[in-house]
């Protein structure tokens, strides 16, 4: 090798060592790198339930209410991360109530509840609320009155669909006068027919201050003030799905009393009297369910209890069960002990309760034939059942008998036409 080669050697070697260095470096670095922990509001997705389509064909569950493990700083940066739909964001259809008066009126203060213990007293926000009760009632996977969609779930500790109903909230703050005034007046034009079209057909929301597990699998479609609406994906959240309407029968909440009117109809002695009853009465064996049929009872109004006072008898007696059905008689002597009920059990029945939240019904119906303060949808439908009476026969005149020509007597064929008159009668046992 010449001695012009041997620069052109030293250099050829530096470049490899300098790019081995290049390569090494950063895998030491990688290997040693200092354990230097990730924002905590990744870890949501995880934690989370995986997102799902529900087909059509099967109803979307509505879940309790959980979060997410997270402090209010992790769940603002880990709300942003998730977009907003890019799908249309249609407003619902005007929702006027059609309910009677009393319905009307409980209805209203359970909205006005519902949007000021859950939005404050924020104009903006409560009708935000408002719309999203009414689209709930509408949606087949929900309650189908008011109150039962403010109120569902209000007998856990935790876990209820709006959380100031089983929080304590309603012990611990009662709205002062001026804020309360403002909520019914915007539950009642939403109650008429006025439409907060920027939430669309939202059927849930939350804070930007946590992330509910439930997240995951519904499209994120509008902000108001701190609050971010959703609704479900795909076709559980179109207007199609919206079909369903009010029923009858807005429950009595007992907690609402304190400053609501309409509540306080259903909160008497004679009402503190049936669930009272109804606990000594469950507690004793005296009014179990039926044996082959777990959810449903069949009993005996307790005496000295007032009409007014049957709807929070039957609750009693239904407790937390999903499914429940009470019917219920005045005269033991008439109380059924068996389904199917005859037609006089039907017709003596004096009061029954049924709910079902997977069809969305609640109802409560009274027999106004026994109660006529009840009226219209509070009452039973009257089934009637038309008896024919079986034909007499026509006496005949004594004769003769006379002898039998191959068949028996007196015996005729079911299946056969009746035979066209005929100038000389048959012998008997013909035809």
């Amino acid at each position: 090798m010449s001695d012009t080669s041997r620069p052109r050697g030293g250099i050829r070697a530096a470049l490899f060592a300098i790019a081995g260095t290049a390569a090494v470096v950063p895998g030491l670095l990688v290997a040693n790198a200092l354990d230097i922990p990730r924002p905590h509001y990744r870890s949501a997705q995880r934690a989370g339930p995986a997102p799902r389509v529900v087909p059509p064909a099967e109803l979307p569950p509505v879940e309790p209410v959980a979060f997410v493990d997270m402090t209010p700083d992790e769940a603002r940066a880990y709300n942003e991360t998730i977009p907003f739909s890019t799908d249309p964001n249609p407003a619902a259809r005007p929702f006027i109530y059609r309910g009677s008066a009393e319905d009307k009126a409980r209805a209203l203060d359970c909205l006005a509840a519902g949007v000021l213990y859950e939005a404050g007293d924020d104009a903006k926000g409560e009708q935000a609320v408002a719309q999203v009760v009414l689209n709930r009632l509408r949606h087949p996977a929900f309650p189908k009155t008011v109150c039962g969609v403010v109120f569902e779930g209000q007998e856990r500790s935790t876990g209820c669909q709006f959380t100031f109903s089983c929080d304590g909230a309603l012990t611990k703050w009662q709205p002062p006068e001026a804020a309360w005034t403002r909520a019914r007046q915007i539950a009642a034009m939403a109650l008429n027919g006025k439409v907060f079209g920027p939430v669309g057909h939202a059927t849930h929301y939350h804070t930007d201050w946590v992330v509910p597990y439930w997240q995951a699998s519904l499209d994120k479609i509008a902000r108001v003030g701190s609050h971010l609406f959703f609704r479900w994906s795909g076709w559980w959240g179109t207007p199609p799905a919206f079909n369903r309407h009010l029923v009858p029968g807005e429950p009595v909440i007992p907690a609402l009393a304190p400053f609501s009117s309409a509540h306080q109809a259903g909160t008497d002695a004679s009402d503190g009297a049936g669930a009272a009853l109804a606990e000594g009465a469950v507690a004793a064996g005296t009014m179990a369910p039926l044996a082959s049929e777990p959810d449903t009872f069949l009993i005996t109004l307790p005496a000295g209890l007032a009409p007014e006072g049957f709807p929070a008898f039957a609750l009693t007696l239904c407790g937390t069960r999903k499914h429940c059905t009470v019917m219920a008689w005045r005269d033991a002597n008439a109380t059924a002990f068996s389904v199917p009920l005859n037609q006089v059990q039907m017709e003596t029945m004096a009061f029954s309760y049924f709910r079902d939240p997977a069809i969305g019904l609640e109802r409560t119906l009274w027999n106004c034939g026994m109660y006529p303060a009840f009226k219209g949808p509070r009452c039973m439908k009257r089934m009637s059942m038309t008896i024919v009476p079986l034909p007499t026969p026509t006496p005949q005149p004594s004769s003769t008998p006379t002898p039998a020509t191959g068949e028996l007597t007196g015996v005729r064929r079911a299946s056969a036409p009746q035979a066209e008159p005929k100038p000389n009668p048959p012998v008997a046992g013909e035809e």
